[in-house]
């Protein structure tokens, strides 16, 4: 079969790095970049962060290149409380290989237009600065994108950092704006599905258990989790991976059931900011709102645990 030619679009972050580390895993997939931005944390840490988790897996050969340090038009959030002044929980990676390029916009173009137009997919784990300032500044190159898969939003349930607004698309409301009004061939997968996704302490044993750098990473990644998460004053048994349903999507959509929908973001300056609602006028995208998580979580363990050492 052939591989899934992606670039990563990404703000490490604990389910970020889960979500890169099973992509440099997989055979399914041919990693052709990571690009940086400012979400969970700041630039330089997210950068750094991906670094380490290429270092990890001995990928000097995948290009990391910083992008967006900001939200188009307004302050990013801290998730530190949730991924630790790190991104990461305390996890401690390998010192990235080699520098970080700059310019993960400009590169991405040129990427885009050096190769046949739909052949790349872009995963975007983080808030969609990236992707907006592509759309804006090259539109050319924007349209030659294969497919657009990206973890963001709530539908019909309670949002993680508003009522109803969920983290990756509040943080920068008006790229996420922009992109779904591109017309685009998008995914979009909410918490509505990632939440049905969850890792508890068995599942994060037997990743460990096998041995291979990638599942021993992520169980300690998970577990970071775990210590940062209480539910009625007592830890959390179970945590969603949120950001891994992005490469489990793109490798085995039957996995998840997907329905077209306009939609428009909240650009509001309050705590609805972010907030999606249904557009008829706007440009469908398929979103994701069921998912077989115990098939999603196999599949996961599968390539974590098979990933090279």
């Amino acid at each position: 079969m052939a591989k899934i030619r992606a670039v990563i679009d990404t703000d490490p972050g604990i389910d970020d790095a889960v979500a890169i580390l099973y992509a440099l895993s997989s055979p399914a997939f041919e990693v052709l970049g990571l690009t940086t931005v400012a979400g969970n944390i700041g630039i330089a840490t997210t950068t750094r962060n991906a670094g380490g988790l290429l270092a990890l897996m001995g990928r000097s050969d995948v290009p990391l290149v910083a992008g967006a340090a900001a939200p188009l038009a307004r302050n990013g959030y801290d998730a530190s409380e949730i991924h630790g002044n790190d991104g990461l929980g305390g996890v401690v990676l390998p010192a990235p290989l080699v520098p970080a390029l700059q310019g993960a916009v400009e590169w991405l173009a040129a990427l885009l237009l050096r190769e046949p137009a739909g052949s790349i997919d872009v995963l975007a784990l983080g808030p969609m600065t990236n992707i907006a300032r592509l759309v804006q500044e090259h539109p050319g190159a924007a349209a030659r994108i294969g497919r657009l898969i990206a973890m963001g939003g709530v539908i019909h349930e309670a949002g993680n950092v508003g009522p109803r607004a969920e983290f990756n698309i509040a943080a920068d409301p008006e790229a996420g704006e922009i992109v779904l009004r591109a017309g685009l061939p998008m995914w979009l997968i909410p918490l509505d599905a990632t939440r049905q996704v969850r890792a508890d302490a068995p599942y994060l044993a037997n990743l460990d258990a096998t041995g291979r750098p990638a599942a021993k990473a992520t169980a300690k990644l998970v577990q970071a989790y775990f210590e940062s998460t209480t539910v009625a004053g007592a830890l959390a048994t179970s945590r969603p991976l949120h950001d891994p349903c992005v490469m489990l999507l793109a490798e085995n959509p039957a996995l998840f059931g997907c329905e077209p929908m306009g939609l428009s973001v909240d650009l509001s300056a309050g705590r609805e900011a972010g907030t999606l609602s249904p557009d008829h006028a706007a440009p469908p995208v398929q979103v994701a709102l069921r998912v077989d998580g115990a098939g999603a979580l196999t599949l996961l363990a599968t390539h974590l645990g098979n990933g090279a050492r």
